[in-house]
């Protein structure tokens, strides 16, 4: 059974005078434990499409599923991760982990054991009473994704959380994301404009065409060293390019007239 389903779903948005079509007929079916990369022109709806998932908007028309359930508003089995950290500077560390977990009433002294927890899990633990002004850029986004991880999410959205990091931090920030996902075993939905980072991460990628927006193709993404390979490894290994070039082409017939 799918843990995420779209079943054509479309999606306009109007005003006094117009209709806008952002998303037509959209059909996705993604399992549990999934990785999947969603890529496509700029002001194609990629980020449209998590905010379906998530519940924040509703479709015009079809069915957005979360575990065989209509998606009718935010759930606590959604997590999302921005562009920005968005920590709060009068917070310190351990502080700003415990947000989502405050908002969502869980048990204030487990969250706290689990953030502890998870922050020791993933080298941050000599940070816990450090402000976020103290962080490096990387840092700051291992905090943003610790923290969706203390409020127990199902599934994460990453809505482009690597694009302002400096290349070399987006590198390797990406492979620590990416094994801190695995190790979680939760369900992610990338959206990036990276076609290198979405090909290293997921399982599958998706292209998304022009407005009006469908999935165009799915590329399932399998090597012949292995499917376990980290995303650096993914990078050197054989079909990386063959994946990078088909993906590239198909963004280019999207953009061009």
């Amino acid at each position: 059974m799918a843990q995420i389903e779209l079943k054509d779903v479309s999606l306009s948005y109007f005003t006094l005078k117009q209709e806008t079509e952002a998303l037509r007929e959209i059909n996705l079916s993604i399992k549990a434990g999934e990785f999947i990369s969603i890529v496509g022109p700029s002001g194609c709806g990629k980020s449209t499409l998590l905010s379906l998932i998530s519940g924040m908007l509703k479709p015009t028309k079809g069915e957005v599923l979360i575990d065989g359930h209509e998606v009718s508003g935010t759930s606590p089995k959604v997590g999302y991760m921005l562009q920005h950290d968005h920590l709060f500077e009068w917070r310190d560390v351990l502080s700003n982990l415990l947000v989502g977990a405050e908002i969502r009433r869980m048990d204030k002294k487990a969250a706290r054991q689990n953030a502890i927890e998870l922050l020791e899990r993933y080298g941050l633990g000599e940070f816990a009473q450090h402000s976020p002004s103290q962080l490096s850029g990387g840092m700051r986004q291992r905090v943003a994704l610790i923290r969706t991880l203390v409020a127990k999410p199902d599934i994460l959205l990453l809505d482009e959380p690597f694009s302002a990091l400096d290349y070399q931090t987006r590198l390797m920030l990406s492979e620590e994301v990416f094994h801190i996902i695995k190790d979680q075993g939760k369900t992610a939905i990338l959206v990036t404009h990276d076609l290198s980072e979405a090909i290293s991460m997921a399982d599958r990628v998706m292209v998304m065409s022009k407005r009006p927006s469908t999935i165009s193709t799915v590329h399932s993404i399998r090597f012949d060293e292995g499917d376990d390979l980290s995303p650096w490894k993914k990078r050197e290994a054989g079909r990386y390019n063959y994946y990078f070039n088909a993906i590239w082409k198909e963004l280019g017939d999207h953009v061009l007239p």
